[in-house]
């Protein structure tokens, strides 16, 4: 009897595990922030827990799970409304390598070593160093690298653009994102309104691009 209960409950949290993550979305499924990192651990906490105590009541590991859902579901909505909590939430980006120079101090404030650098490199195809020009360590844990483009020319200008970095997310200006490419709010307002773009609400996403070229995606009305 007890047997069967196990198998049972077995095959029922194996679906419904895959239909939580399936509501949590697919990001879950990649790779996974800090948070979605401890509950994935939680949930399979309380399966387990579920399954290897077959004489206690399952709603008690069930009604767990269904708050982990509904706490992931709800931050991740809330995020998407809130830079800053969002920055809480699943951190941000950390540039390592900045225009080919490496930046020891953020190395050190992520307490990431250069036998970690080199193994994430080496794993992103990159043998040597000199080669990167842009190396961003995601939220995540993984590194980002963006080669070094030999065809291009020394100017100054080319290689400040050449990481595209957002300068308006949820319709705000992202400042520290000008300042790395020495640019200033009003140049940004003046060339956004050149193209027509007159409300900073009404954009979700603009980037300038190596070429120069913004890209701009406008909020869905």
């Amino acid at each position: 009897m007890e047997l069967g209960i196990i198998m049972f409950r077995t095959f029922f949290i194996y679906f419904l595990i895959i239909m939580v993550y399936r509501f949590m979305g697919k990001r879950e499924i990649g790779q996974l922030s800090i948070v979605d990192f401890v509950v994935s651990i939680m949930i399979a906490e309380l399966a387990v827990i579920s399954i290897e105590n077959p004489e206690k009541p399952m709603i008690h590991s069930l009604m767990g799970i269904a708050i982990l859902l509904a706490a992931q579901i709800l931050f991740a909505y809330v995020s998407l409304k809130s830079e800053k909590l969002r920055e809480i939430i699943d951190g941000k980006p950390s540039v390592i390598i900045d225009r080919g120079k490496i930046d020891e101090t953020e190395m050190k404030k992520q307490r990431y070593n250069f036998a970690d650098l080199l193994i994430q490199l080496r794993e992103n195809g990159v043998s040597k160093v000199s080669d990167v020009e842009f190396a961003i360590l995601e939220p995540t844990g993984r590194l980002s690298v963006i080669k070094k483009d030999h065809d291009d020319h020394d100017d100054h200008e080319e290689r400040e653009t050449l990481y595209p970095l957002p300068l308006v997310l949820d319709g705000k200006i992202q400042e520290e994102h000008l300042k790395r490419l020495n640019k200033s709010e009003l140049w940004l307002r003046q060339e956004l309104k050149k193209l027509g773009y007159r409300e900073l609400k009404k954009i979700s996403f603009c980037s300038l691009e190596s070429d120069g070229i913004f890209f701009i995606d406008s909020k869905d009305e």
